[in-house]
This record gives structure tokens, C-alpha cells and sequence, in this order.
């Protein structure tokens, strides 16, 4: 068997030895038969940005062999409210490269994500995963290349305070135990999360700590790999799961939440991408960014005002995106920049040899850094749906391709400085804004909605049903009316404290 895969985390892969891509159903019953697997779950998102689960016995062979080859029915107006109640069945069909063992299941079960199908036996055209497939497969064949992602999935865990070795706070990024406290927490999420098959690349402390009414309240963040988009999305969807199970199991809270209260730090959700062709990242050109990123850049620059209908879905979200705080507000892009909306991260492009400088018995490494070069658009936050999240960057990135002044409009949105500085307001001054609300973010996404629609890739009923969700906040005016009613906010934050 091959070492690397005997290795793998994901138990499945290691038993099977074959990567989960080459999974079938014959490998999915022999390794059930095998292992005393007793139950199996089915798993899929829904409109509200959750994961659901459908749960079976495995009463005998024959019948496992039919759920996994004809999935269920499903009730599809309970999932997704776009869906009527006189034609709402659905089928779920197993997608069996991403089985893996459920980490909390008393009984032995193992879980696999799902696809929807109408009643016609096709995918579902509004449904989440296809969605996003119908988004790379267009920006493959527009672009002939191939569209990868991943997310940084910050998070804040609630616990009781024990008052021993206090954080510092708003000073916890990257900080170590004792003064960390939920770091253990965090590495088990991670190793849980890898089991699932996760491409986990690490995990830290961030910047948020706080205690409120005798609770303390710490900021954790865990990194992704770039992968194929859709595996990204199915990756943070399980992650997200995992954490919060993981939680309860120990008694602690866990919130998502854009943002808990004024003044500290609100949690996002950064996406990461990079562009491949051939297996080699196209992000970088003679070690500076490509024309190829920079028109990626320029389409996210286009639709980025809409892109918060997907990736900051309820009012809580525009607390966090407000002027001179970390968090974006204008549509900007420039290189390690935080105050800009997407970042060129630090891409490994200095010639020298840091491991050998560093290490110096080591001899030169020649190692290809130019897969590492990612750009990183940082307004969403854990509010998004996930899948229409990164579906929507890929419509984006395409589109980007597809203007003619792309490399005009990348030039123009650059910035080399910090904008929230007072000596650079000039410049800010020629910045678009992001949207301030659900209510101003659903008209953007009406104003754009023809780029989203074209190839087929969200259907319209898909992008009816997020317009009129986020109308009905009703928040036009809500960030400007509350201001400085400090419980106001409160009261609202914990109506969505829960979200996504």
C-alpha cells in the first residue's frame, strides 16, 4: 500500500488505500462490511447554510446497496424556501468521495455528503454543491483553467472565565496556552476535521478576546489548503459541523457570528484563490502577480458590492464591515494590505533561500514556491452560504476574463497605501463602498444579477429567494439608527448569534 495514503487521516482513504477521488460504491460497501459499520448518514446543506442529516440502519446488504445507489426523497420546502410545497420532493444521492467516519457517533457510522436531484433524476439547478459546480465548470470553459479555493474559518469559543493567566485583550493572535485557553480544543476540531477529509493548512489564537458577565469569549481561526472549490466548500461546511459538535460534547459556546459586541473584533470568513492551469498556480508571472490574477482581481472588483449578498447575509454582518476598523468597506485591492477588500498575501517571491539562511547546515532547497501565491478577498463572514460564496467568486473571477479593460480596472482599484489614514482620504474619495446593509446589498445584487444568471450558473429563482431574504431585514437605515445603543446591538446579535 501506498505510505502516503496509509497515513491519510481520513480513515476510509487509509483502510481503502486509494484517494477519496476514486472512491466507488464497491469500495463504500467493502469497507461498511468490514469494519462493523452499523449506520450510515447522509448529509446536505440546506437554505438556511446548515448541514442536515438523514440517518439508516444498515439492515442487509441489499439494502445499503439501494440507498447507495438511489439515495432518498426528501421533503425540498422544508430545505429551501424558493421550493413549493405541491412539487417539493427531492432525492439525495451519496457522493462517495467524501464518506468519512463520524467522530462523535456512539454507533459506527459513517457519513458521506450529498446531491440533490429533482424529480426528473437531474441535479437540481438552485441547489447549493450544484450551483457551484455549474460555477467552475464556466470558469473552466471560459478560461481553460481550473478554479481553486479556500477559507479561513474564524470563530469564537464561549466559555466561563477561570480568571487564571488573563489574555491581554484584543492581543490574543497566535497566542500560546495558559494565556490561550482553548488551543487543545482547537488542535481536536483539527484532527476530527482532517478525518472528514479536510486540507487543513493551520490553525491559531487570532486577534478577539474579551470577558463579558463572568464568560470568556476567545477568537480562534482554522486555515485551509487551496483545493478545487467545490472540495473547499465541502470542506468548511463539515469543519463547521465538527466545531460545533465538538463544543457541545465539552459544554462550551461556539458563534460564527460576524460580530459579538462594539469595540472587539468580529470574526470572517476569508476566502482565498488561486488559479491553475495544468497543475501550476497562473497567480504568478516572472515573481509578480500574472495578467492572469489581476483580471480575476479586476472581475472581483466589478461584482464585489454584490458579493455580499452571498458572503454577509444578515444585519449583524455590516457591523463588522464599518470604516477604519480591519474589516472592508471599500472596493480596493493591493499587496499585504488589510485595509483593502481583496490582498495579495505574501507569496514566497524573494529570491534568497530562507530555509538555508535560517537553517544553515541545510544545502539548497529549489523549492517551487509559485504554488503558494493566493489572492484573498476579505469581506465575508461566517454568516455566508458557503457553496453560493464561493460560486459567486468564481462567477467573478471569470467574469473578470471576460472585460475587456480588466487589466484597466485592476490598475485603477490599486492601492499601495492605508486608506483609513487621514493623508490618504483623496484616495479614498475615488473608492466605490461596499453595500451597508442586507436591504442595499440585495439592490446591488439585483443591479448585477445577468452576470451571476449567464452560463446558467445560479438559476433565478435562486438569486429571487437572497433578494428577498435580505429585504426582509428591513436594516436600510439599521446601522445608522442604532448607533451607540450599545444593548440595541446586543439584542440584535444575539438574534443571529447562530447563523450559517
Amino acid at each position: 500500500m501506498d505510505k502516503e495514503l496509509a497515513l491519510n487521516p481520513n480513515k476510509v482513504v487509509a483502510y481503502l488505500g486509494k484517494p477519496a477521488k476514486e472512491f466507488t460504491k464497491a469500495d463504500i460497501i467493502r469497507f461498511i462490511s468490514e469494519n462493523e459499520i452499523r449506520m450510515v448518514n447522509f448529509m446536505y446543506p440546506a437554505g438556511d447554510g446548515r448541514l442536515k442529516t438523514l440517518n439508516f440502519v444498515i439492515n442487509n446488504l441489499a439494502y445499503l446497496d439501494a440507498i447507495l445507489t438511489c439515495g432518498e426523497r426528501v421533503d425540498g420546502s422544508s430545505l429551501f424556501p424558493f421550493i413549493e410545497a405541491g412539487s417539493s420532493d427531492l432525492y439525495v444521492l451519496p457522493r462517495f468521495s467524501t464518506a468519512f467516519l463520524d467522530p462523535f457517533a456512539e454507533i459506527p457510522t459513517l457519513s458521506m455528503l450529498c446531491s440533490y436531484f429533482n424529480k426528473d433524476g437531474e441535479p437540481l439547478e438552485s441547489s447549493p454543491e450544484n450551483t457551484l459546480h455549474k460555477a467552475c465548470k464556466a470558469f473552466n470553459e471560459v478560461t481553460g483553467m481550473e478554479f481553486q479555493a479556500m477559507g479561513e474559518l474564524e470563530y469564537y469559543v464561549i466559555a466561563p472565565d477561570d480568571e487564571m493567566f488573563p489574555a491581554t485583550d484584543q492581543k490574543g493572535y497566535h497566542e500560546s496556552a495558559p494565556y490561550a485557553k482553548f488551543n487543545e480544543f482547537r488542535t481536536q476540531c483539527m484532527a476530527y476535521i482532517a478525518q472528514a477529509g479536510g486540507q487543513i493548512k493551520y490553525g491559531h489564537s487570532e486577534v478577539g478576546n474579551f470577558t463579558i458577565d463572568g464568560m470568556i469569549y476567545e477568537q480562534n481561526e482554522i486555515e485551509f489548503l487551496p483545493v478545487n472549490a467545490k472540495d473547499a466548500a465541502d470542506q468548511l461546511m463539515v469543519a463547521k459541523w465538527i466545531i460545533r459538535n465538538l463544543a457541545y460534547q465539552l459544554g462550551y459556546d461556539i458563534t460564527f457570528a460576524p460580530k459579538i459586541t462594539v469595540g472587539k473584533a468580529g470574526s470572517g470568513l476569508h476566502v482565498h484563490m488561486r488559479i491553475v492551469k495544468d497543475g501550476q498556480n497562473q497567480m504568478l508571472d516572472g515573481g509578480v502577480l500574472s495578467a492572469t490574477a489581476r483580471k480575476a482581481i479586476a472581475g472581483m472588483m466589478e461584482l464585489a458590492p454584490s458579493i455580499t449578498a452571498f458572503g454577509n447575509t444578515n444585519p449583524t454582518s455590516y457591523f463588522r464591515l464599518v470604516p477604519h476598523q480591519e474589516a472592508p468597506t471599500n472596493v480596493c485591492w493591493g499587496d499585504r494590505n488589510r485595509s483593502v477588500l481583496v490582498r495579495v498575501p505574501l507569496g514566497w517571491a524573494a529570491k534568497s533561500d530562507m530555509c538555508q539562511l535560517a537553517n544553515p547546515l541545510e544545502a539548497p532547497s529549489n523549492y517551487d514556491t509559485t504554488q503558494k501565491q493566493t489572492v484573498e478577498m476579505r469581506s465575508p463572514d461566517g454568516s455566508a452560504d458557503i457553496y453560493q460564496l464561493i460560486a459567486g467568486l468564481a462567477v467573478a473571477c471569470r467574469h473578470g476574463f471576460e472585460l475587456e479593460n480588466a487589466l484597466e480596472i485592476a490598475e485603477k482599484t490599486y492601492v499601495n497605501v492605508n486608506i483609513h489614514k487621514e493623508e490618504n482620504a483623496d484616495k479614498l474619495s475615488t473608492l466605490d463602498q461596499l453595500p451597508d446593509s442586507c436591504a442595499a446589498s440585495a439592490d446591488c445584487l439585483e443591479r448585477q444579477r445577468e452576470v451571476f444568471e449567464k452560463y446558467n450558473v445560479f438559476s433565478p429563482a435562486m438569486i429571487n429567494g437572497i433578494i428577498n431574504k435580505l429585504r426582509s431585514y428591513n436594516d436600510l437605515t439599521l446601522r445608522k439608527d442604532i448607533e451607540g445603543n450599545n444593548e440595541e446591538m446586543l439584542n440584535i446579535v444575539k438574534r443571529y448569534f447562530h447563523c450559517g
